[in-house]
């Protein structure tokens, strides 16, 4: 299911709309116990439930409590339950001196926090448990054996958020028997004799040479007879968000629906990429005085670099960043990527990178237009060049503008590699896939997280 272009499992969405009847209904018995909803002023506290609901969630949502292969046993819970009720706790607090009239009082949300912690953790383990009942997981059967199978079998495995059971492999080799701890269950000929036998329900199609060998016959009668017939593409980005490289022909992204934003999608974006810049670039302007103070006293040079990036259809612009290495970081006039404790990076520098401080210049390449606020990092051209000979499709990551944020940058480390390059390619080009103003808006949300948490920085 897609929610806001991302793909969302039914089991995490079941999770999220309960958890807000829960916090909510807790909020209301609490706010009812103290004698709330008995003043003229029901409605008020009605908006202040809803608010401090939200902002729960929000909580649940930084310490990942919606991520339910993060999430996978009762201990993990129960830690990140009490990590997220108390960040709520400090934050409602904090808000309750500054806006005393705006939140619920202490005692209601004490009251409702004890209320709410048992519930979720009561209504939590009984999910898992109801949850992996095999009746009510789909049964998957991939038609294949090779590396496309190989690794969305592997991602199965390893995710609790799809209801996805694997049953086993149809063999396209005739030289298998058994692949991760999965039966090879027979060729294309016993298709129709694994579905009855198997109660298959989705038939997932991973063969890594399908010409005059996808077994279509029995692929339509599957279809026909009510069972789910997709690509291993397709079914790979729904599980993870990301674009399996692996295989995939330029007719899937030709045919595939998405890859095509509107210019209305277009001119609301560049809106609220100027109102977000410039909005930032008030409220931030404090930080980057005093970053630019620490930097002066750090190290000697300028406090600000710029460099050529690559931006939308390969065009180049200069982008500005705080200096957070050496003046002599790049002497043999060869671009190097950052390593995991550079040596080149200055003691400010390391700081400025993890809280993306040295960012923030960019703000002004946002309200030029080089870049976009949301959108695949810039690469120098370069790395650019030598990235496009390695990596299969990587200049239609060019597709739309550069962002100061992005999909692969709220979901993968840092890379300097061409196999990180690749990582982050995937997650690129799912955003260019999905784009939209409000899958910004999420990703926004995310890139939050990350600097809260200091993930992803180098």
């Amino acid at each position: 299911m897609q929610v806001f272009n991302r793909n969302v499992s039914v089991r995490g969405l079941t999770v999220f709309g309960f958890e807000i009847v829960l916090i909510s209904g807790s909020m209301a018995l609490a706010a009812s116990l103290h004698g709330g909803f008995n003043s003229p002023e029901t409605g008020t506290i009605l908006w202040k439930i809803a608010a401090v609901t939200a902002l729960c969630e929000l909580c649940f949502y930084y310490n990942d409590l919606y991520d339910l292969t993060v999430v996978h046993s009762n201990r993990e819970l129960v830690i990140r339950l009490l990590q997220a009720a108390g960040a709520a706790t400090i934050v409602l607090a904090a808000g309750c001196l500054a806006f005393p009239t705006l939140l619920l009082d202490p005692s209601t949300f004490v009251t409702a926090l004890g209320v709410f912690v048992v519930a979720v953790l009561t209504w939590r383990i009984a999910f898992n448990r109801f949850a992996h009942v095999p009746h009510l997981e789909e049964r998957l059967l991939i038609v294949g054996t090779g590396v496309t199978a190989r690794k969305l079998a592997q991602q199965i495995g390893l995710q609790q958020d799809f209801a996805y059971r694997l049953v086993g492999f149809v063999d396209e080799t005739d030289d298998a028997s058994m692949i991760r701890q999965h039966d090879v269950l027979g060729s294309a000929g016993d298709i129709d004799r694994i579905i009855a036998t198997r109660h298959v329900d989705r038939i997932v199609v991973g063969m890594s040479d399908r010409r005059g060998r996808l077994p279509i016959e029995q692929l339509l009668r599957a279809k026909m007879s009510g069972v789910r017939v997709e690509d291993a593409t397709t079914t790979y980005e729904r599980l993870t968000g990301k674009i399996l490289l692996d295989d995939l022909k330029p007719s899937w992204l030709i045919f595939s629906d998405g890859f095509r934003a509107s210019r209305v999608t277009r001119f609301v974006k560049r809106m609220v990429d100027l109102s977000f810049s410039i909005i930032l670039a008030l409220v931030s302007a404090p930080f980057m005085a005093l970053t630019a103070i620490a930097i002066r006293f750090d190290s000697p040079g300028p406090l600000l670099y710029s460099q050529e990036r690559v931006g939308e259809n390969g065009g180049v612009f200069n982008i500005y960043k705080f200096r957070s290495m050496r003046t002599d970081a790049e002497l043999a006039g060869k671009p190097v990527w950052a390593r995991d404790n550079d040596d080149r990076i200055t003691r400010v520098g390391r700081f400025i990178r993890k809280t993306r401080l040295d960012e923030l210049p960019q703000l002004w390449n946002v309200m030029r237009g080089d870049m976009s606020f949301v959108g695949p990092r810039p690469e120098r051209p370069f790395f650019v060049d030598q990235l496009a000979k390695e990596i299969p499709f990587y200049l239609q990551r060019h597709a739309v503008k550069p962002g100061l944020t992005g999909w692969a940058q709220v979901k993968y480390q840092y890379g300097s590699t061409v196999e990180d390059a690749m990582e982050k390619l995937r997650y690129d080009l799912y955003y260019i896939k999905h784009l939209s103003i409000v899958f910004d808006l999420t990703i926004v949300l995310d890139t939050v997280k990350v600097i809260l948490f200091g993930k992803g920085a180098k």
